[in-house]
């Protein structure tokens, strides 16, 4: 058995894959030099072989930090995934599918990246709008010195300190802003699926930003549409100017080829224009136009109607069949001449024949997905009346989302920005409604709730919830668990109630937590001698972080557990060929009983093993590393073993 042993800084090193650059070295692999750069010059010779072009003009967007926001896109976390063992345990969450991430987002999507990598189908986010009253900076704790920026954004060092100087500034201008969300929607565009989508929700303050920032990172031929939703009822009445009564939805898919759109349900109301006047077997029917106003000369014509009077189409149109098709028509009791026998000729549409939904209009009004009046009772009557949200979005508006994105019954959805967690909560009402899997992932920053702005909500959370820092984060967590209890209690109490057996209403909580200070791996080879890190100081907690985060960089989802592997009195950890040894003392006893049970165990087969070399001396790293490679197992596993820091 042939195998492989390498070591890996990885903790200090998680980022999101340059998936377009390993695409370039499948294809083009001899367009890399020997230090593994990009050769754009011999690139662009090999393509002009096949007569491609190309553009030396261009139309594109800059702003104060664009250089930046493309570095902090690519750059690495800071952070570690921590589970709430605690919360995830309970009985409603302990196997739920669900998550609610506590961190910033940027450093959640990073973390995300690799496990989830075109796994979402539908992204919908309710991000700052940058009103200039929404409380929204921009804040960086990031430390680049001018030269490091320089030389990593490849910029001059005047613009790497003007750069620097306004990251630090707490501005809220356009770039400010176009700075905040450019490297969150372009990792985000690496989690969606080929046929998804994404939804952003928006003020007139951004859109037109949001719009060319999109466009960038997404494409122009990706742009579905501009959804103008309805948010108030009524005008402003002491607005200066004209009254804002409308937000935007800008929506984009991934690739425009492979999404579908979902039909919306056809109405009651819509049903209700259906008649039968005349008995016909068919069934219902209401009557159509039949003119048209594309003007052509041959389906210009008189027709005779029953009572024997003359009509004409109106004048510079024609109508939309031929004479030919018409009397066909008429003779399949297809056109309606009106009540009297008299009237122009419509066509009948059929019930019966109607596609089963509708078209979504690109204009969303108020009663039909909610205003805000109506999401802030909702969330107000979740909560006991207490009002804890000026702005949260109807759940009404979501489902009008979700509904619209051909969505399959265990699809996964996202939402990085969950405020007061609305997406989730409508998730869990659809899968009510139609018996469906869907799951979610929320993201919510510990945001700290002003008390002298917001005092209803503080006081909430601190003498209610009993939390000592109140954050916006456990308003979005209690109402994920209030929201779920009324659903089932509403189902219950409903004339026909369903099973909800198989329903999931619970949801595991995880957050990023900062890598232990001192935490940097730099030695060529470790020596116990040369003390880099004090790895006394980890426990028990701190090691099941590590695992943490580890696992999901390497692809396995937060809500898979790993198995628990008995190695003769040591506990290696186990999910999908990859085995983890995180703990001290790992003896020769427990090498031997690895090896026993790669052989005998069916549903064991580790082709990597991955150990924390901190708490292995470099004796048993080598030992373990060359009884694995040169054990001739009965599998024939090639195992890769890593030593990981």
């Amino acid at each position: 058995m042939v195998g492989n042993m390498n070591k890996q800084q990885t903790t200090n090193n998680i980022k999101i894959s340059n998936k377009d650059t390993e695409i370039l070295k499948k294809h083009f692999s001899h367009c890399f030099d020997k230090s593994g750069d990009f050769d754009f010059e011999k690139f662009k010779k090999e393509l002009s072989k096949n007569e491609i072009d190309f553009s030396k003009e261009s139309y594109g967007m800059d702003w104060l930090g664009k250089s930046y926001a493309r570095l902090l896109a690519s750059d690495e976390t800071t952070t570690l995934l921590k589970e709430d063992k605690k919360f995830n345990k309970k009985q409603e969450n302990k196997d739920s599918q669900n998550l609610l991430i506590k961190g910033d987002n940027l450093e959640v999507l990073k973390h995300l990246s690799n496990a989830y990598y075109e796994k979402v189908k539908m992204i919908y986010i309710d991000p700052p709008y940058n009103t200039g009253s929404d409380g929204f900076v921009y804040q960086d704790d990031r430390k680049f010195t001018v030269e490091e920026l320089s030389s990593l954004a490849g910029i001059d060092e005047e613009k790497s300190k003007r750069i620097l100087d306004f990251t630090q500034s707490k501005s809220n201008s356009h770039s400010a802003w176009l700075s905040f969300m450019y490297p969150r929607l372009y990792i985000a565009k690496q989690l969606l699926k080929d046929d998804g989508v994404i939804f952003i929700s928006i003020d007139d303050n951004e859109v037109a930003q949001l719009r060319l920032v999109m466009d960038k990172i997404f494409g122009e031929e990706n742009f579905v549409r501009n959804v103008i939703w309805e948010k108030k009822y009524s005008p402003s009445n002491d607005s200066k100017v004209i009254s804002d009564t409308h937000d935007h939805i800008l929506v984009y898919s991934k690739n425009i080829n492979y999404w579908e759109m979902k039909l919306l349900p056809r109405t009651e109301e819509m049903n209700k224009r259906y008649s039968n006047t005349d008995n016909d077997k068919r069934g219902k029917w209401k009557a159509g136009g039949l003119s048209a106003k594309t003007y052509s000369i041959n389906y210009d014509y008189s027709v005779k109607t029953p009572s024997g009077k003359i009509v004409n189409p109106p004048t510079g149109s024609c109508w939309q069949v031929s004479k030919e098709k018409l009397e066909i028509l008429i003779k399949d009791n297809r056109i309606y001449f009106g009540k009297n026998g008299d009237a122009k000729p419509q066509i009948k549409q059929f019930l019966s024949e109607v596609q089963n939904g509708m078209v979504p209009k690109s204009i969303w009004k108020y009663d039909e997905v909610g205003h805000n009046q109506t999401s802030r009772k909702e969330l107000t009557n979740l909560f006991n009346g207490v009002f804890l949200f000026d702005n949260p979005k109807p759940t009404k508006l979501i489902k009008r989302i979700l509904n619209i994105t051909s969505l399959n019954n265990n699809d996964l959805i996202l939402d990085f920005f969950a405020g007061s967690g609305t997406t989730a909560d409508a998730v869990m009402q659809l899968n009510t409604e139609d018996g469906g899997n869907r799951k979610y992932i929320l993201v919510q920053l510990p945001e700290k709730i002003d008390k002298k702005k917001n005092k209803t909500a503080y006081d909430f959370v601190k003498d209610e919830l009993k939390i000592e820092n109140p954050t916006i984060f456990e308003i979005t967590k209690e109402r994920l668990k209030r929201a779920g209890k009324k659903i089932i209690k509403d189902n219950k109490n409903s004339k026909k109630p369903k099973d909800l057996s198989k329903q999931d209403f619970g949801f595991k909580i995880f957050e990023t937590t900062p890598i232990w200070e001192d935490y940097n791996f730099e030695a060529e080879e470790f020596n116990p001698q040369t003390k880099l890190f004090d790895e006394s100081k980890l426990n028990d907690e701190d090691i099941k972080t590590l695992l943490t985060t580890w696992k999901t960089y390497d692809g396995i989802s937060l809500v898979q557990d790993l198995k628990e592997i008995d190695l003769d009195g040591y506990k290696g950890y186990y999910f999908d060929t990859k085995l983890y040894l995180m703990d001290k003392g790992f003896k020769t006893k427990n090498l031997k009983k690895l090896l026993t049970e790669i052989d005998e165990n069916k549903d064991f087969n580790p082709a990597t093993v991955i150990v924390f070399g901190y708490n292995f001396e470099s004796k048993a790293l080598r030992e373990i590393a060359e009884n694995v490679k040169n054990y001739a197992n009965k599998k024939h596993i090639d195992v890769d073993f890593i030593t990981r820091y």
